[in-house]
């Protein structure tokens, strides 16, 4: 019937609404009586409505059925992640410097080398220290004899208190001696602060040495690596300590899993910002410091949620979200139906369904464009 009055309407817009030559055309040939002309005229329009008829056939068939494909939706783990860049980077990264300056007589080390904490690195010469030393210890040993014997003769009560305290005060005074000098005598020993590795060795043995902006070497210690990246303060109370952080390092072409260890109680105030550490195993120390890190922090999880692919979430002219859902679904075939959605949040290319759909459903996610609410799906 359709079909039909189409054909009508546009049976009635080529003889009554067409061009004016083309009606006094025909006009001209029935006045003339040419039935020849007449019967030409009569297969251009039939073939003309053929066309018609033929198109009509095609746009019929494309309403009322479609071919598509589809998805079944099914209940699955949803996250959200915060993608930032961050800095690779370690707390045992220093510069060795000298505490006493003066002549490198030792230098045990070379760039590359492995070495243990306290192990000696290097050593300045003492300036005579250690003579002095002799003759402050010396000095202690005297006043310590000279005290112990003080001590026995005041518990037998001969001599002055005053004696015993003099010998007292002389023998303290001189073991504080000897305890300065050993003090300053150490500073001459240049030991590994921590374990680690010496990346580079800036000073030559016999060289005057003294604390510098170079330094006399850099340790590096690559067992206790962390990312450092600044987070928007809107994601205050989304990150917690402990927190699983995906660590892309590009220059690597590795991913590796870390998390977050510190968060900073601090706002900057020029950036809106805090600071936050991500721990970072490097089991074949392949990070580096000041490395550039991708990270992916996991600030949304829901477990038991229904996702759909995002670019088969269409929207229509009242700004509702919706896709089109199969159903009296039989085999390969099925019926379109709209199914209005309340969306959450969106992560890789998929977005987290809160309502609109049931764990099961087939959703159309191919061919969404041609089809409409009612319509018959081959799939």
């Amino acid at each position: 019937m359709k079909k039909l009055f189409l054909l009508s309407t546009l049976s009635l817009l080529i003889f009554s609404c067409g061009k004016k030559e083309d009606n006094a055309n025909i006009d001209t040939l029935i006045s003339s009586k040419n039935v020849s002309a007449l019967q030409a005229k009569k297969a251009l329009i039939q073939a003309d409505l053929a066309k018609i008829d033929e198109a009509l056939a095609v746009l019929d068939v494309k309403k009322e059925e479609a071919l598509v494909s589809v998805l079944t939706v099914k209940d699955t783990i949803f996250s959200h992640y915060l993608e930032i860049q961050g800095n690779v980077d370690t707390k045992e990264n220093i510069l060795i410097q000298p505490e006493m300056p003066g002549n490198l007589i030792e230098l045990n080390v070379k760039a590359g080398q492995r070495v243990s904490k306290g192990q000696v690195l290097a050593r300045t010469d003492d300036a005579g220290l250690s003579q002095q030393l002799a003759a402050f210890e010396n000095q202690y040993a005297l006043a310590k004899t000279t005290f112990e014997r003080q001590k026995n003769l005041w518990n037998q009560k001969i001599g002055s208190e005053i004696q015993y305290l003099q010998a007292q005060t002389q023998m303290i005074s001189a073991q504080k001696g000897v305890a300065q000098i050993k003090a300053q005598l150490a500073k001459t020993v240049i030991r590994a602060p921590f374990s680690g590795t010496i990346d580079e060795v800036f000073a030559e043995r016999g060289q005057i040495v003294a604390p510098s902006a170079q330094g006399l070497m850099r340790i590096v210690n690559l067992s206790n690596m962390y990312v450092s990246a600044l987070i928007p303060e809107t994601y205050i109370g989304k990150l917690k300590v402990g927190t699983e952080v995906g660590v892309l390092l590009t220059s690597l072409g590795k991913t590796y899993q870390g998390k977050v260890r510190q968060i900073g109680n601090f706002v900057n105030p020029s950036n809106r910002s805090f600071g936050i550490e991500v721990s970072v195993p490097n089991p074949e120390n392949l990070l580096r410091p000041n490395q550039v890190a991708n990270l992916k922090i996991t600030d949304y999880l829901s477990k038991n949620t229904l996702v759909v692919p995002t670019n088969v979430i269409q929207e229509d002219s009242k700004k509702n979200k919706f896709v089109y859902i199969v159903t009296q679904s039989n085999g390969k075939t099925g019926i379109a139906k709209k199914a209005v959605l309340k969306l959450g949040q969106s992560s890789d290319n998929f977005t987290e369904i809160l309502s609109g759909l049931s764990d099961q459903d087939i959703i159309v996610t191919e061919g969404i464009n041609t089809i409409s609410d009612g319509m018959k799906l081959n799939f």
